[in-house]
């Protein structure tokens, strides 16, 4: 359950969703799965498999998921069911098939094809903080992240989020640490970073596992790169790497945070409550800290 990755909303008014009120409201989007003819399909789900539970809740902290199911039908596989039909077609009329016909072949390929197709499932978190506004989801793209606020804007009629921004863009503040060689407050620098020139070729240096505090690194921010993504640990107890449009991935949680999660927990139940709480939490100081070294918010 602890996230990876956290694209950020910011929620403009007073969260109006009590548990039982979300609930109820995701009612009319739960996850029904693909129909014989269907390729994707999306629905929430109970976020720790306990049915009829659509909101996991606590300390005013709500917890959803989405689930999404979609029918693998690689291309290759169509084409080589359709070669065979069309071969039989030609012998059958005398004379190639034209396009059309070509292209009502290969959808009607697909419709067989598709009760028989593999199904691969996933499951997409999103984390509702009321008490300090925030809107998270557990998606490494913003692609992911829109397509889960808007089956949420479905089922809620309005969603009443923006995108976080700060005063300082996330590239100026992160090729200011890097020039300086160390970031501000709590955070630490790590050793990957992409840095990248605004001049229309968009020339890219990327490093990995690699001391960021050299003259190699100005050298290139001194030549006009800025970095675009940089690895960052916050109080020694949380690693991540910030983006260019202030996304967070590759979140990684200190052990000892999951292992002081499973001292407090004596079964399943707990290990997910406790996981939530201390991630919650964590999460909560490092993004408020994060908005305040970045300048604070912007309009």
């Amino acid at each position: 359950m602890w996230f990876r990755n956290l694209q950020i909303f910011r929620l403009t008014s007073e969260w109006a969703y009590s548990t039982d009120a979300l609930s109820a409201a995701l009612q009319k989007g739960i996850f029904q799965g693909c129909g014989a003819t269907d390729r994707v399909a999306r629905g929430w789900v109970p976020p720790r498999d306990e049915a009829g539970e659509l909101v996991f809740s606590l300390n005013r902290q709500q917890l959803i998921a989405l689930g999404v199911e979609q029918k693998l039908l690689p291309v290759s596989v169509v084409r080589q069911y359709a070669k065979s039909r069309l071969v039989d077609i030609e012998a059958a009329q005398g004379y190639k098939p034209g396009r059309k016909q070509v292209r009502d072949v290969i959808e009607q390929l697909e419709i067989e094809l598709l009760p028989r197709a593999f199904v691969k499932r996933g499951l997409t978190y999103v984390w509702i903080d009321p008490v300090n506004r925030w809107l998270l989801v557990d998606a490494s793209s913003s692609t992911r992240a829109d397509e889960v606020m808007e089956h949420l804007k479905l089922s809620l009629g309005e969603l009443p989020v923006t995108l976080i921004k700060t005063q300082m863009a996330p590239s100026t503040a992160m090729t200011q640490w890097l020039a300086a060689g160390h970031a501000p407050g709590s955070f630490s620098i790590d050793r990957d970073c992409e840095l990248r020139a605004m001049v229309e070729e968009r020339a890219a240096v990327r490093y990995v596992r690699h001391n960021l505090d050299s003259d190699e690194v100005r050298a290139h921010i001194a030549g006009g790169k800025t970095a675009t993504r940089l690895a960052l640990t916050w109080h020694d107890r949380v690693a991540f790497v910030l983006t260019e449009q202030l996304q967070i991935k590759r979140l990684a949680f200190l052990d000892l945070l999951k292992e002081d999660a499973e001292r407090q927990s004596e079964n399943a139940d707990d290990l997910f409550a406790a996981d939530f709480t201390l991630m919650s939490g964590e999460l909560a100081q490092l993004l408020a800290q994060l908005i305040e070294v970045l300048g604070g918010e912007g309009e």
